[in-house]
């Protein structure tokens, strides 16, 4: 009888962390290198556009 849950070698298989798979993801990995900046720097100009006084009247 073979077990349940048994890889190739008969050894019980491993589950793979989760942030392991995350990383291991090229394209997440990429658009969060080119999401992250962008929304800081947009936030950041934001901050700065609301830090500038309006002119008087």
């Amino acid at each position: 009888m073979s077990e349940q849950g048994t890889g190739s070698g008969g050894a019980p298989e491993e589950r793979v962390p989760a942030m392991q798979r995350l990383l291991d993801n090229p394209f997440l990995l990429l658009f969060l290198g080119v999401a992250t900046p962008a929304v800081l720097y947009l936030l950041w100009g934001v901050m700065e556009l609301s830090q500038i006084p309006l002119a008087p009247q």
